[in-house]
């Protein structure tokens, strides 16, 4: 089995590679800057919009991982350009080369100015909170697209707060851990269909439903309260006021991230 992992020098690629190794597969590494491959491993240094080198890369491939593009808020053209024109590139490439499934990271800043709630449902109507967030709603909606059209299986995953261990008092809510992550690729890498699945652990405070992630065979298995003590130590209880307790995107809904603050 050949995946195309796009992204693959950010942060969760780096956290996947070693967890997605396995005996008879290749991950074909690409990235905008170059990757050094190591055993079971390729690398392409190419750009997500170039339709011929998204061609090529997509040669012998079975499944693909997008998690390439901008993973901040930037200003609409480059969003425009990398995120959302760069999905479609990817998932036309696919298409033409008959590839059956896709994996998208998508993000927890598609639905961003919902209130937060307990229990979330993985399929939470967009509210993105960012120029960053429509991309993630363009995301879906092509997958969404893609499935019905075309036949291509797609899962979309909003994700939380992929790191090794939670950084502040809210991932604690909305930690998936790198270990956790990679179960959740494995389970969508063979779901049939499209699904939006949240992308998060098993989480004694988490405010996202794992209903669809475990439909399609994910089963978490850690916990961010093994930190619990240690982090509000540090960083204190969240405030029910902060923005960053009170809205799904937490800080990215804050007024600092308007347009007008955005470099040209």
């Amino acid at each position: 089995m050949r995946i195309l992992m796009t992204g693959a020098a950010g942060g969760v690629g780096t956290h996947l590679r070693p967890r997605l190794a396995r005996e008879g597969r290749v991950l074909r590494l690409l990235d905008i800057v170059p990757v050094e491959p190591g055993p079971g491993e390729e690398a392409m240094t190419a750009d997500v919009t170039d339709p011929d080198a998204m061609t090529k890369a997509m040669d012998g491939v079975d499944a693909v991982l997008h998690l390439g593009g901008h993973s901040l808020e930037q200003p609409w053209a480059d969003i425009l350009q990398v995120n959302i024109n760069g999905t479609y590139v990817l998932l036309e490439a696919a298409r033409k080369a008959g590839v059956r499934h896709v994996v998208m990271a998508s993000s927890n800043h598609a639905v961003g100015f919902h209130p937060r709630m307990a229990e979330a449902p993985d399929y939470l109507f967009p509210r993105p909170d960012t120029f960053y967030g429509v991309s993630k709603v363009t995301l879906e909606a092509l997958g969404s697209l893609y499935h019905d059209r075309y036949g291509l299986a797609v899962t979309c995953l909003r994700i939380g707060s992929c790191f090794e261990r939670p950084k502040d008092t809210r991932m604690l809510s909305t930690w998936l851990s790198p270990d956790d992550c990679a179960r959740l690729v494995e389970a969508a890498l063979v779901a049939d269909g499209f699904h939006i699945v949240w992308g998060i652990s098993a989480n004694t405070r988490r405010w996202w439903s794992l209903d669809e992630a475990r439909a399609i065979g994910y089963e978490p298995k850690d916990d961010s309260e093994v930190y619990a003590e240690e982090v509000i130590a540090r960083y204190g209880e969240l405030d029910p006021g902060d923005i960053a307790y009170s809205l799904l995107g937490g800080t990215f809904c804050r007024p600092e991230l308007h347009v007008d603050n955005l470099g040209r």
